[in-house]
């Protein structure tokens, strides 16, 4: 799989010369509240439908053996998270023009609308939890631009589904990621905060603390303005952290942690808040990660 996210999603496609909205109908054709047919006709619809929830954008072609088997995953995927995500399917073949302005090199291929702006995903079939995780983080960047809509659902297999398979979050988890949901970050952090004061051992409650402390450093800053800072000042080890923040919070794991690592030796009496900035973002992806278990061994060597 690609990288799930790319650091600066605005701009990557233009949008703006496809069809206008049909007034006699909704986007396309429905499947169901949260699967819609897609065309260029009016796909115009579905980049208004993601300035107010993350849209997924599932180019497929019945000629593909992969799409045959990736878009019921989609499909799946989207319905589980009850109305937070809605995903609009493109027939490639049918709509060549928005298989081009999205830049498709193959199908199928996968695309993030946020607030209007494409963000591309992965092509080609992938695993499910691979594919959970990049759609965690579409709603994770969704929260940063202030997109936490929910289409509402009444579909009974969905909250059966839910029921089934999801056990509830403990009353102060489920505080701080309704405040999540809200872009209440402070809120998010107190209710974290109160869990580890609670439970000192709640790793999920530490890591979802280091990510909220993530979304704080990135919040009201411009994602352009953050990578040129950085280019323009490689020594400012404040900014190269910056970067580094959206580096992980678009999916580059790796760029991130290779960055810090890069810095820490010329760090000098910060090389305690680079380290701890590490350590930090160990938690976020997850200290069995294989691409952290590799940074922390690197971290090692650097330290002694």
């Amino acid at each position: 799989m690609s990288e799930q996210l790319p650091s600066g999603i605005a701009g990557a496609v233009d949008l703006s010369g496809l069809g206008k909205p049909k007034p006699e109908q909704g986007a396309s054709g429905t499947r169901s509240k949260l699967v819609i047919d897609a065309t260029e006709a009016d796909f115009q619809q579905v980049v208004e439908l993601s300035t107010r929830v993350p849209v997924i954008v599932d180019l497929w072609s019945a000629r593909a053996v992969q799409s045959q088997q990736l878009s019921p995953v989609l499909e799946e995927l989207v319905e589980s998270y009850a109305g937070q995500l809605v995903l609009a399917k493109v027939d490639a073949d049918s709509n060549p023009q928005l298989q081009q302005a999205f830049q498709a090199q193959s199908v199928p291929t996968v695309v993030a609308l946020i607030g209007g702006r494409p963000a591309p995903l992965f092509a080609g079939d992938q695993p499910k939890e691979q594919i959970k995780a990049v759609f965690d983080q579409v709603l994770q960047i969704a929260a940063q631009e202030g997109i936490t809509g929910r289409i509402p659902t009444d579909d009974a297999h969905v909250e059966q589904s839910e029921e089934e398979t999801e056990k509830p979050l403990p009353p102060l988890h489920q505080k701080a990621y309704d405040a999540l949901q809200a872009g209440d970050f402070d809120a998010a952090g107190q209710a974290y905060d109160k869990a580890l004061q609670e439970n000192p051992g709640d790793s999920d409650a530490s890591a979802g603390r280091a990510q909220v402390r993530l979304l704080q450093r990135l919040q009201g800053k411009s994602l352009d303005d953050i990578r040129a800072e950085g280019a323009a000042a490689p020594d400012d080890l404040e900014k190269q952290m910056l970067v580094a923040d959206l580096d992980l919070s678009g999916g580059h794991v790796d760029d991130a942690f290779g960055r810090l690592l890069d810095v820490f030796p010329g760090a000098g009496d910060q090389k305690d808040a680079v380290r701890s900035r590490l350590l930090e973002l160990f938690e976020i992806v997850g200290n069995d990660d294989a691409r952290v278990n590799a940074a922390r061994r690197r971290l090692t060597l650097l330290l002694y």
